[in-house]
């Protein structure tokens, strides 16, 4: 990929936008996403970061993109360029990643290679731009970025992005100088000051919410879908997510009126983010809105047990011919270790719903390989999709192998094993072929879950291996090897797992102690002033 090549596919991108930012300023700061140009504009935070930034006076930020193929940019010493000014992005005194989970960790690599930026913060000098990151990343482990940026915002970034640039432009771009201004505030990860001790997620200003999309083009993955928040956080206890009720609050309500008022006049696609969209107390009225005014609505989080005929039949008037909602466990038994509220009822429904509503597939995601499982948990899976299958002729199932994440009950726990998930993924494919194609199951890889798990509960170490791995051609083996060699081993709380019985008798401890008088085993409600963050 030539230069002109690269400047060619830029400008291809920017001629179908509708939002683009071209601003005139005295302080210009790249922002760079480490994945190509169609996942960078499906990305919340990515844009949201974006639009706030371009908001401030004095101050403009540049989109940078990895490109579609980054190894032939890097073998063509094709430079990294900015979308609004074709600038080369080293030109620029701070490059700010906005990282998703663990395996962009190559990508960013990439993005500073191509910007003739040393992979490393302790190779870089005066010469170089600040490199800095944030993005939903920072909620789990950051820590495998720490020897590749200066700065890594921890948690919601909507204001601590703004904080960052301008007091980086305020010590003019002086590395040690920022370090020490940054030392004592909250929300900021130093490496090269804390070590491998992250400090506790930002929660943002309830006030900047929702996050709002800037940017509507068809190149994106979710093509001309205007993106906006419904709410941040959730309510609920699934003990292997990040985004649980104790996090930053549970879950903070963006009132109906405000949702539908921030959608522009051209928008005919709308995307409703958050981790519990359906938990939205209003969240009817909220689609109902948007599919009266003749749009199409999309929802990144369908829980089952919140689907009714009233809301598929929105959701179908608003364009929707897949059904999907998650259970992730394999079995009634698994959810109720995980602390997940689905139910074989709510899945039959949903089924039901999916059929009267005439959409052409019913799809569930779910894990394998969680702590406590078991074959009979895969053959449980098994025979209810014969019940499913009699409600809906086409049942898809997503599934990913189950991974760790740091700030969960279930941190530090190990990785089931690739031959074990390679094993139950040909079980259930083995029994869902009973079913000739009414239900099928769509894996995830367990080798490439075993390096995200081996990112997702490691340390500096493990971003090293990266490096490495990557360098020498980025295979599974290659990873394999780099991890070997740097010593990269998951450093997250070593205690013994407990057995799912342990799990169920704690869980259930728990509610009797948190039980108000009689007994009733009620969840906490959610509370209406408060958001998760912008890198949904």
């Amino acid at each position: 990929m030539t230069a002109r090549d690269r400047l060619a596919e830029l400008r291809a991108h920017l001629a179908t936008e509708r939002g683009t930012v071209r601003k005139e300023a005295p302080v210009r700061v790249a922002l760079v996403y480490p994945s190509p140009y169609r996942a960078a504009m499906a990305s919340l935070g990515y844009q949201q970061i974006y639009r706030l930034l371009n908001a401030a006076p004095g101050l403009a930020a540049d989109r940078a993109v990895l490109p579609d193929d980054a190894a032939r940019a890097r073998a063509d010493r094709a430079p990294l360029l900015t979308l609004e000014r074709e600038r080369p992005v080293g030109e620029y005194p701070l490059l700010a990643f906005s990282v998703a989970y663990e395996l962009e960790l190559a990508g960013l690599l990439d993005c500073l290679a191509l910007a003739g930026v040393p992979a490393l913060a302790a190779e870089r000098d005066h010469r170089h731009p600040l490199v800095v990151a944030g993005g939903p990343l920072t909620f789990s482990t950051p820590v495998p970025l720490a020897p590749f940026v200066d700065v890594i915002v921890v948690g919601e970034g909507d204001q601590l992005a703004l904080e960052l640039v301008t007091t980086a432009a305020g010590v003019g771009w002086r590395r040690d100088e920022l370090l020490a201004a940054l030392r004592d505030r909250p929300g900021f990860y130093l490496p090269a000051v804390h070590g491998d001790q992250v400090p506790p997620v930002a929660r943002a200003d309830d006030r900047l919410l929702p996050a709002r999309s800037q940017v509507l083009t068809p190149d994106s993955e979710l093509a001309d879908m205007f993106l906006t928040e419904a709410a941040r956080g959730c309510s609920r206890g699934c003990t292997y997510c990040v985004m649980r009720r104790s996090t930053n609050g549970g879950m903070r309500i963006v009132a109906p009126a405000e949702i539908l008022a921030g959608i522009p006049a051209e928008a005919r696609r709308v995307g409703l983010v958050g981790a519990a969209v359906t938990d939205h107390p209003e969240i009817r009225a909220v689609v109902r809105g948007i599919v009266d005014a003749g749009r199409q609505v999309g929802i990144s989080s369908l829980r089952a047990d919140k689907l009714d005929d009233e809301l598929v039949e929105l959701l179908a008037r608003g364009g929707y011919r897949t059904l999907t909602v998650a259970a992730d466990g394999a079995s009634e038994r698994m959810r109720r270790v995980v602390e997940r509220s689905t139910k074989e009822s709510h899945l039959l429904e949903t089924a039901a719903l999916a059929a009267r509503h005439g959409m052409k597939t019913t799809k569930i995601y779910m894990m394998v390989g969680v702590p406590g499982e078991t074959d009979d948990d895969v053959d449980e899976l098994v025979r209810f999709s014969g019940e499913l299958v009699r409600l809906h002729p086409r049942i898809a199932y997503g599934v990913a192998p189950f991974v760790a994440k740091r700030h969960t009950p279930l941190d530090g726990t190990d990785f089931a094993g690739i031959a074990v998930v390679e094993q139950r993924l040909e079980r259930l494919r083995r029994g869902l072929a009973a079913y000739r194609g009414k239900a099928v199951v769509r894996p995830t890889s367990a080798r490439w879950a075993w390096v995200e798990y081996m990112l997702a509960q490691g340390d500096q170490r493990a971003g090293l291996a990266v490096r490495d791995a990557h360098a020498a051609g980025g295979s599974f083996a290659a990873y394999r090897k780099a991890f070997a060699a740097h010593g990269a081993v998951p450093t997250g709380p070593r205690a013994r797992v407990p057995s799912s019985a342990e799990l169920i008798a704690l869980r259930r401890r728990r509610l009797t102690a948190a039980a108000p008088a009689g007994g009733a085993d009620i969840a906490p409600a959610p509370d209406p002033a408060r958001p998760g963050h912008a890198g949904a």
